[in-house]
């Protein structure tokens, strides 16, 4: 049973931030919840109060909109635990405004999240356990090395949306260090001519362009969360079947969100950023980068669709550059550059994101 603990947060707002107590402006997706969780379980216990936002040591209650039921994305977040800690929660009301308060004790044995262990140091920093005896890859190949190292510079103060998108292209940096000699035996600017290499490199260059769509994706559903007027603008139609279709406001925010991604999808980024203001009113991705952009995920359905042969319509895309009808095959160089373009812009996206929607960073 529930017991309640108004009296303690009430008395604990003002406090600054510390190893048992952290704040959230917003409403963060249930993986954030479920990270803070672990690493108040993992160290001394805790408590995280959403609809507070502390800025340059100034604390200040901003509240909770009434749009989102936060129990839900809170059984989300408790699900994803094992063992499950105990934890208390509860909505509080501060003055006029709504306030909720997740209590976590402090747990006998290791509670992790996807397999991850999290702990909170004195400063309230929440790494993976073990994490700092995790070193960049060293290879002696440059490309590769440089490509480890920009995915450890991005990774503080991210969203849950480019935290996903960071643990899976680490994945494919550790498959491509690992398949050195079945995907460039010879060098990284040469192509390899062995069969199972290029398939390999098909599907690794494809994840990483998916991975981009699935960020975006998860950035308009944090962006949804944070900010749940966006989702009332008299530019964003929907019928009365597709709410009733969704069993309850987080179900229908997903939804909503895959739904923005059809333009991308068939690689119309210009159509998608149109589409999306929450993503265009950012003013990061220019003209000329959406057209950058639009040629990477050409490729990608190239290899998803034509099964890597040269059509009229990659052409129009690359023109002059390639043969009709002939095989696409992408050099390892080629496949770092394009990743290291689509991370910058997930970075430059992410911050920017951030700023504007004040969204919650792990």
């Amino acid at each position: 049973m529930l017991m309640n603990f108004s009296d303690e947060v009430l008395n604990l707002i003002g406090t600054p931030e510390n190893d048992t107590l952290e704040y959230k402006a917003v409403l963060p997706p249930a993986r954030t919840i479920g990270r803070i969780m672990s690493a108040f379980a993992n160290s001394k216990g805790g408590i995280l109060i959403l609809g507070v936002a502390e800025d340059s040591n100034e604390i200040r209650v901003t509240g909770l909109s009434n749009d989102f039921n936060v129990n839900g994305v809170v059984h989300r977040a408790i699900d994803l635990l094992s063992p499950k800690p105990v934890i208390n929660y509860q909505y509080i009301t501060y003055g006029e405004k709504r306030i909720y308060a997740i209590q976590v004790s402090k747990s006998d044995e290791p509670v992790s999240i996807e397999g991850k262990v999290y702990a909170r140091d004195k400063n309230g920093i929440i790494s993976p356990i073990g994490s700092e005896n995790e070193s960049v890859l060293h290879t002696g190949i440059k490309e590769i090395d440089d490509a480890a190292q920009q995915i450890k510079e991005f990774k503080p103060s991210s969203t849950n949306a480019k935290s996903k998108l960071l643990d899976h292209y680490q994945s494919v940096i550790n498959i491509i260090s690992d398949s050195r000699k079945l995907l460039c035996p010879d060098s990284i600017t040469i192509p390899t001519n062995n069969q199972e290499g290029k398939i390999l490199m098909r599907i690794l260059f494809s994840s990483c362009a998916d991975n981009f769509e699935i960020y975006l994706t998860d950035l308009l559903y944090e962006i949804y969360l944070a900010k749940p007027e966006t989702l009332k603008s008299s530019e964003q139609t929907v019928t009365v079947k597709e709410v009733l279709d969704c069993s309850d406001m987080q179900e229908f925010v997903t939804y909503l969100a895959n739904k923005k991604l059809s333009k991308l999808q068939r690689g119309s980024v210009k159509g998608f950023i149109a589409d999306n203001k929450q993503i265009s009113k950012l003013n990061v991705i220019s003209t000329s980068q959406q057209e950058e952009i639009e040629k990477i995920l050409q490729i990608r359905h190239l290899y998803s669709h034509k099964n890597g042969i040269i059509d009229e319509k990659f052409l129009s895309y690359y023109p002059g550059m390639f043969t009709l009808n002939n095989e696409h095959i992408l050099t390892v160089e080629d496949l770092l550059k394009h990743f290291s373009y689509l991370l910058d812009t997930v970075d430059r996206l992410d911050k920017a994101a951030i700023t504007k929607y004040h969204l919650s960073t792990l």
